[in-house]
């Protein structure tokens, strides 16, 4: 008579009901078992993309896909040739969930609803017997004879494979480290500008789709969609930033100067468009209308008046100073961050399981036989756009099928 073999997955967040579902359905002799500490699991996954679900990108090669990771970059090379984003999309077209890709790359279910992602996850690990265990928040963890055993505050488990994909939990990286691996301090990877300027005031949800924005005197630099919101500076260009720069800035104390290139153009470019609109519309008033489609006539304003160009002046008033000015304006304008906004609901860390005690053929600890790793508990993270799932659709399944074929 074979006895079946024990696997405890903690945290019921993507990596976990991914790996849970491959590993079911491909050993049905194991018992899976996803332990998730709050009362509701895939809760990331429900508000992630606006509630879209950004499942992956449409970036088809190993060598580019890497490129996305701030953290992870090497060591997802390997894993990438094994499970990558053609994978994922042939994944959940077998279930019957066909992906679209966006102008941006991004991919997202048909149904444009990340329950759609849900109702996958929570049915097809049904269907494949994984036992979902809610409210059972993990307080400590022991090895002892090759088997491992959890306590939680409602109850005891034992396991013959233990994979760990809670996410960035700090109570949990406290359990790891006491199992004798290091963890790398976690910071906030993806988060917003704390900005408060007279340019940004009054004008939250003006979105400019494609701005040049560099850090700290060019030190980090990106291009992307930038949205002015009520407490600074959002969209997918800052968001790459911030991931970009996480160590760094937090070092800062997210104190650092930004520079907006609000058109993504040269200043010599610029000014020469503006001399050419002094010519055309020498009566046109400058303040009233943006001269350029990407720059809405609210924000257009504000630069105007910020280069020190009056409401009432037409574009035949204007010195070759005031031009200068403008495009100056147009193409560098100088912020101040004094702190960061994240979303708690998405919150994405720099930081966790070294990534030096893992073996990536297995997604296994180097340090304990069995036990694995999925997701963002490791020190890996990926830049906006379905780069993190991807991540955790790679390592789950990894790590499922190591533990299905062992």
């Amino acid at each position: 008579m074979t006895v079946s073999k024990e696997v405890i997955i903690i945290g019921g967040g993507a990596a976990g009901f991914f790996a849970a579902i491959n590993m079911a359905e491909s050993n049905p002799e194991l018992k899976v078992t996803i332990l998730e500490k709050s009362g509701k699991v895939l809760q990331k996954v429900k508000v992630s993309g606006g509630g879209r679900c950004n499942v992956t990108h449409a970036c088809f090669d190993p060598k580019d896909l890497i490129e996305y990771y701030p953290r992870g970059k090497k060591e997802l090379l390997g894993p990438f040739h094994t499970f990558m984003t053609g994978d994922t999309i042939e994944w959940f077209e077998q279930r019957g969930i066909p992906l679209k890709v966006e102008d941006d790359m991004r991919m997202f279910p048909e149904s444009n609803s990340s329950q759609t992602i849900l109702d996958c996850f929570i049915e097809g690990a049904e269907r494949a017997g994984v036992n979902v265990l809610l409210n059972q928040n993990v307080i400590k963890i022991d090895k002892k004879e090759g088997q491992f055993f959890l306590e939680t505050k409602n109850t005891n488990f034992k396991a013959d494979y233990l994979l760990i994909a809670s996410g960035g939990t700090a109570k949990i990286w406290d359990i790891i480290k006491s199992m004798g691996h290091h963890i790398i301090e976690p910071v906030p990877s993806l988060f917003t500008f704390n900005i408060k300027d007279p340019i940004l005031e009054d004008i939250p949800g003006i979105s400019v789709p494609d701005a040049h924005i560099s850090l700290e005197n060019g030190l980090f630099e990106s291009n992307g969609p930038l949205l002015i919101t009520h407490w600074g500076l959002s969209g997918p260009g800052i968001l790459k930033l911030s991931s970009l720069a996480a160590i760094h800035l937090a070092h800062l104390n997210y104190q650092f100067s930004v520079t907006v290139n609000w058109l993504n153009l040269s200043f010599s470019e610029v000014l020469t468009y503006l001399k050419s609109q002094k010519n055309k519309q020498p009566k046109k008033n400058v303040i009233l209308r943006s001269c350029y489609e990407q720059i809405s006539k609210r924000l257009w304003s504000k630069l105007v008046l910020s280069a020190k160009i009056n409401s009432d002046q037409n574009w035949s008033d204007l010195s070759n100073l005031q031009l200068e000015s403008l495009a100056e304006k147009l193409t560098k304008t100088d912020l101040t961050s004094h702190g960061k906004t994240t979303f708690k609901e998405e919150f994405v860390t720099a930081g966790g399981v070294d990534l030096k005690e893992i073996n990536f053929k297995r997604f296994e600890s180097k340090l304990h036989a069995n036990l694995f790793f999925a997701g963002e508990v490791l020190n890996i993270d990926g830049l906006t756009g379905g780069f993190n799932f991807q991540n955790a659709w790679t390592g789950g399944f990894i790590a499922a099928k190591a533990i299905a074929d062992s």
